[in-house]
């Protein structure tokens, strides 16, 4: 390419106009032979500029060509021009993501799972996903399979077909195919071991509440029982070590990297108790030593694989003793502490771009919606949801909650979770930290659609929304909700006062019986606010 000495090339002054920051580079790798088409093509180069990282996507755009077998290249190439879905959706995830640009440089074929778009493929469910894990036989084919799976669903997400709820109900569901097939791994490795015992996994924490991030520790509990005819005993060995073998499959780390963790620490004991327990041992610890924390952990049980039947006897079982968990002595003060303990352990220097358990983070709404869920969820069916957002909006509209501070909290909580999502696909670790580096800040904004200023536009959202939430989180959960209750219709919520007084009591006051009373004295009247008051 020749240019006048001084002066720059106009594919240079057009890709600085399309976003990319190191213009130089990228016009070198445009140079390439096999980039022709794309450096000709203003319709590449404007959706190259519309990823989050123009850069990134380029340089796993050429990795990628490099990788295909020579007779592949130009059809790649060719289908890009033509077929504006692939390409929104194969540059959309080059440019958010460095590890999946890694991957199709490994496995340069896995670019086709983006071409076909049957229309189930738009919301797929665990149904589909197991489809796409089918054919792994061996724990390296399932990681391959899984990220090939993860690409689709990342494509997904970065070009909007999918909200931040679905895009996390999606990796749940994803997560849950995984673990049957790790399973049947596990099993198909020992079928001595199989055919000993029945063995249930019941899902915990964001993947049991289906809204699980990209990176995230699976948490799960193990439930076993005695095929008929085999002692107990060997049963729940057997049972023990088909559960850390699945768990190995999941977390170990090998040329093809790693699934994600698979956490059993949530089990009753945590890492001191058995890895495996009957139902009946499990009842027996929850009815007689589980601490508050481990019943509101169990608000988000799901069975998700192994035997059926018995991870929903389990869920089942566990259930009435969650929404027991507010009648325990200091509940609602137990809680509190532990979501203060959480703050208190975080690092000074963390502290300030911790996203997740940081003041204003992702775990004050977790926490408050949870105690409310806790608190109102024994005599109201309507609030037993796992799941973050929709519980919360099972709250507002059972008066539990503001629905303006409702609809904040909503907004709020999708906006971080985006960017935690957004920061974990970009090298596919766990990691809750927002960058510091001005580069990843940059990406970071962009692909949430901030194109103008994009760290300056994040960082102010940012703050906006950790202000909202640390409001909110004081109002809702440190202090009584007696506001939010107002706005029930008279005849939606009618107490005892006995029942009155109980709910007081789980609310925080010290003295229910003289908050009773005064509730009653501004109840007295026939005016408006009388009225909201006996509503109370």
């Amino acid at each position: 390419m020749t240019t006048v000495p001084g002066r720059r090339s106009s594919t240079f002054t057009r890709l600085l106009r399309h976003g990319f920051t190191d213009p130089s580079a990228a016009e070198q790798l445009l140079d390439l032979d096999d980039l022709a088409s794309v450096r000709s093509d203003p319709v590449l180069l404007e959706a190259l500029g519309a990823t989050a990282d123009p850069d990134l996507a380029l340089r796993g755009l050429v990795r990628l060509v490099e990788a295909e077998e020579e007779g592949e290249r130009q059809v790649l190439l060719d289908t890009l021009v033509t077929a504006k879905p692939l390409r929104d959706r194969l540059l959309g995830v080059l440019g958010a993501s460095e590890a999946l640009g890694d991957h199709l440089a490994r496995h340069p074929r896995d670019w086709q799972a983006l071409v076909t778009y049957e229309a189930v493929d738009l919301h797929p469910g665990v149904a589909e996903f197991e489809r796409g894990l089918a054919e792994a036989v061996d724990p390296d084919s399932l990681r391959v399979a899984y990220r090939r799976c993860l690409l689709t669903l990342a494509a997904r997400d970065v070009c909007g077909t999918t909200d931040l709820a679905q895009t996390a109900a999606e990796l749940a569901d994803l997560a849950t195919a995984t673990l049957r097939a790790a399973l049947a791994i596990a099993r198909t490795a020992a079928p001595e071991d199989a055919a000993q015992c029945r063995l249930a996994v019941v899902a915990m924490g964001k993947c049991g509440g289906h809204e699980l991030n990209y990176v995230s520790d699976v948490d799960v509990i193990f439930v076993g029982e005695a095929r008929d005819g085999v002692d107990e005993n060997k049963a729940m060995q057997a049972a023990t070590r088909l559960a850390a073998h699945m768990m190995r499959i999941c977390s170990d780390n090998t040329p093809e990297g790693t699934i994600w963790p698979v956490d059993a620490n949530l089990r009753p004991e945590g890492r001191n108790g058995p890895l495996v327990r009957t139902l009946t041992s499990h009842l027996a610890y929850y009815q007689r030593w589980a601490k508050t924390w481990e019943f509101q952990a169990l608000l988000k049980a799901r069975a998700v694989a192994g035997d059926p039947e018995l991870g929903q006897e389990y869920v089942d079982a566990v259930s009435p003793l969650v929404w027991q968990a507010a009648d325990r002595e200091n509940f609602v003060p137990d809680v509190q502490k532990m979501r203060r303990r959480v703050v208190d352990n975080i690092p000074a220097d963390r502290i300030d771009r911790e996203l997740k358990l940081g003041p204003g983070g992702l775990r004050d709404v977790e926490f408050a919606v949870q105690l409310l869920q806790l608190v109102h969820g024994r005599s109201d069916a309507s609030l037993h949801s796992g799941t973050t957002l929709e519980a919360l909006r099972a709250l507002a509209e059972g008066g539990y909650v503001g629905r303006a501070d409702a609809a904040q909290l909503d907004e709020a909580y999708r906006f971080l979770r985006s960017m935690e999502h957004r920061i974990q696909l970009y090298r596919l670790r766990r990691t809750h930290l927002v960058p510091e580096d001005e580069a990843d800040l940059r990406r970071l904004g962009r692909s949430l659609g901030m194109r103008t200023d994009p760290v300056a536009e994040l960082n102010k959202a940012w703050r906006r929304h950790a202000s909202v939430v640390r409001r909110l989180h004081e109002k809702i959960f440190y202090r009584p909700l007696l506001d939010a209750v107002a706005q029930l219709a008279p005849a939606e919520s009618r107490l005892s006062a006995k029942a009155a007084a109980i709910r007081l009591e789980a609310l925080g006051y010290a003295d229910p019986g003289a908050a009773l009373r005064h509730l009653e004295a501004l109840s007295s009247g026939v005016s408006r606010k009388a009225a909201i008051q006996r509503t109370l």
